[in-house]
C-alpha cells in the first residue's frame, strides 16, 4: 500500500504513540470504533464506509475504483493509468462552455484519429502525402475542439473552497481519487464526484495521451526502469502483473478516446467503486446526500476478477542489461496474495531483512562488507500473487556477482537459522507500527479502510493485520523462507555497466 498521506508529529511524540498508545488504543476500540463507523451500499452497488472524527473541522474523501493495470488486455495497456488523468478534465457541465457543439467537436477528432490511425497501419505501403494531410485534419479538429474547453475548471473549484491534497494514483490493482476539504464543503464533494462518474467527458483526450507518453519516454529514459520492465517480462510468463502501469508506447500512440470511454463504462460503474468519508461528517447527512447525488447513477454488474493464474516457476530466470548506468541487482521470488496466511510472516520478514539501518542486508553488505551503498528488500501486499522483491546497488569497485551472492547468504540464514526471539520482536514492533503509522490522519484512514474493504474482503481487517503480525513465530519465518525463497522461484535483473560487461 503505497502514496499514503501522513500527518508527521514530532519525533518523541510520534514514537510513543505509534509503539505505546496506538495498539493499545486500537486493540480496545474496536467495538468502538465500529460504533463510530457507518456502512451503507446504495441500491446501484455504489459502497459507502463514514467514520466520524470530530477532532477537527475536516473531512477526507477517498474514492477506490476497483481497476488497474491488472485489468488491462493488450492492446490497451495504459487505460487504466490514462483514465485517472481524464478524470480530472470535467464533465458535461464543468469544464465546458457549450457541451453538445462540444461533443459534436470531439466525434470530429475522434473521426480524424481514427483514418489517421488507419492510414499508419499500412505501415510502409502508407502514402507520406496522405498521412501530412490526416494529420493537419486531426490537429485543427483538435484546435476546434479547444475553443469550447473551460480549462481546470473541476480543480479549481475543489481550490477555491480549500481543497488539500487532491491527487490520484494507479497501482496494478486500483485507481483512487483523494481530497481533503473543509466539513461544510461534503455536499460539494458529493455533487462534483457524483457528477464525475455520471457525466464524464474525456475530453483533450489525445493531447493527455501525449502527456502519458512523454511519462513513458522518462520511464525509458531511467536505467532502472529500463530494467523494470524487462525483469517483469521475465518474472511473468501469463499473469498481467508483468506489465508496467504506464502501459506499452505502442498501445498509447493507437489509443482511441471511444476505447477509454468502453474502458470507463465496464470499470467505473457503482458496483466497482468503494468511497470512504472520514472526518467531521454526521453519518445520516452523508447517506441523504449520497442518495440524493450518487443514486441516479446506473447500475450494472461487477467486473470479473482476473481469471489468469501465473503457473509455478519451473527454474531460475535470468536477464541482464547492458547500460552506461550504475549497477544494479534486483531479485523477486513470486509470493501469494495478501489474503494468504503467509503475508504476515513475509511482512516480519521485510523488517529483518531489508527495511532501513536495522536490516540484516543494511548491516551486512553496506556497514559491514561494505559492498553495497542501497541495499533493501520487500513484500508486495497485492490482490493476486505477486513479487518479494530485493534491491541492490553494488559500492564502487564491487559487482553484481558480489552483491548477489551475499543477498543469498542472507537468505540461506533465515532458512538455516531460527531468527532470535529479540530480533523478531523488534521486527513485528517496526512492522506495527509502519501499519499504525498509516492510520496517523483522515486521508489514511480512509485509505486503508477501502483497501481492507476491497481487496481484503472486510474494512474489519484494518485490526486483524495487526494480530496476524502478533501471532508470526520464528518457525513461520523459517518455513516461509524456505518455501518462497528458492532457486526454482527466483526472477534476477541485473544491470551490468556496458564498458564492463563487454570485457
Amino acid at each position: 500500500m503505497a502514496d499514503r498521506i501522513e500527518r508527521r508529529t514530532g519525533p518523541v511524540s510520534a514514537v510513543f504513540f505509534l509503539l505505546v498508545l496506538a495498539p493499545a488504543t486500537l486493540g480496545q476500540d474496536v467495538a468502538g470504533f465500529e460504533k463510530r463507523l457507518t456502512k451503507f451500499t446504495l441500491d446501484n452497488g455504489l459502497k459507502f464506509l463514514v467514520l466520524e472524527r470530530h477532532e477537527a473541522p475536516v473531512v477526507s474523501f477517498h474514492t477506490y475504483a476497483d481497476v488497474g493495470s491488472v485489468d488491462e488486455v493488450k492492446g490497451i495497456t495504459g487505460v487504466a493509468h490514462l483514465f485517472e488523468h481524464m478524470a480530472f478534465k470535467g464533465t458535461t457541465t464543468i469544464g465546458t462552455k457549450a457541451p453538445q457543439a462540444e461533443a459534436a467537436a470531439l466525434t470530429r477528432v475522434d473521426e480524424r484519429f481514427l483514418a489517421l490511425k488507419q492510414e499508419r497501419q499500412k505501415g510502409d505501403k502508407a502514402d507520406p502525402e496522405v498521412l501530412k494531410q490526416l494529420q493537419a485534419q486531426f490537429e485543427q479538429a483538435q484546435q476546434e475542439a479547444q475553443q469550447y474547453i473551460v480549462h481546470d475548471e473541476y480543480e479549481e473549484v475543489l481550490t477555491q473552497q480549500g481543497a488539500d491534497g487532491f491527487n490520484a494514483y494507479t497501482s496494478q490493482d486500483a485507481t483512487q481519487y483523494i481530497v481533503s476539504l473543509p466539513s461544510n464543503k461534503l455536499e460539494l464533494w458529493m455533487m462534483l464526484e457524483a457528477d464525475r462518474f455520471a457525466h464524464a467527458v474525456l475530453r483533450e483526450f489525445y493531447k493527455e495521451k501525449d502527456v502519458v507518453m512523454e511519462e513513458r519516454r522518462m520511464m525509458e529514459n531511467s536505467p532502472t526502469g529500463r530494467l523494470y520492465e524487462e525483469f517483469l517480462g521475465i518474472a511473468y510468463l501469463a499473469h498481467p502483473y508483468g506489465e508496467g502501469v504506464i502501459g506499452h508506447m505502442s498501445d498509447l500512440q493507437t489509443l482511441t478516446r471511444p476505447e477509454a470511454e468502453a474502458f470507463f463504462r465496464k470499470y467505473y460503474g457503482p458496483s466497482n467503486l468503494t468511497i470512504a468519508v472520514v472526518g467531521d461528517v454526521d453519518p445520516k447527512n452523508v447517506r441523504r446526500l449520497a442518495q440524493k447525488y450518487f443514486a441516479g447513477i446506473p447500475s450494472g454488474p461487477k467486473p470479473e476478477p482476473v481469471e489468469t493464474v501465473e503457473p509455478p516457476q519451473r527454474g531460475e530466470r535470468r536477464v541482464t542489461v547492458d547500460d552506461v548506468a550504475q549497477p544494479v541487482v534486483l531479485i523477486g521470488y513470486h509470493q501469494p496474495g495478501i489474503n494468504h496466511p503467509d503475508n504476515a510472516p513475509l511482512e516480519v520478514i521485510s523488517e529483518i531483512v531489508g527495511v532501513g539501518r536495522t536490516s540484516r542486508l543494511y548491516k551486512s553488505l553496506i556497514k559491514d562488507k561494505k559492498i553495497a551503498v542501497s541495499a533493501s528488500a520487500g513484500l508486495n501486499p497485492s490482490k493476486y500473487p505477486s513479487l518479494f522483491m530485493f534491491f541492490v546497488v553494488p559500492a564502487k569497485g564491487h559487482t553484481t556477482q558480489e552483491c548477489e551472492a551475499a543477498v543469498y547468504a542472507e537468505i540461506e540464514k533465515l532458512k538455516t537459522e531460527p531468527v532470535s526471539a529479540e530480533e523478531l520482536a523488534k521486527a513485528k514492533t517496526r512492522s506495527r507500527a509502519s501499519v499504525i503509522r498509516q492510520l496517523d490522519s483522515n486521508s489514511g484512514l480512509a485509505a486503508q479502510l477501502t483497501f481492507c474493504e476491497v481487496v481484503m474482503g472486510d474494512w474489519r481487517n484494518l485490526f486483524t493485520i495487526l494480530d496476524r503480525i502478533e501471532q508470526v513465530t520464528a518457525a513461520d519465518v523459517q518455513r516461509v523462507a524456505q518455501t518462497y525463497f528458492t532457486r526454482k522461484n527466483r526472477s534476477v535483473g541485473l544491470i551490468e555497466t556496458a564498458a564492463e560487461a563487454s570485457r
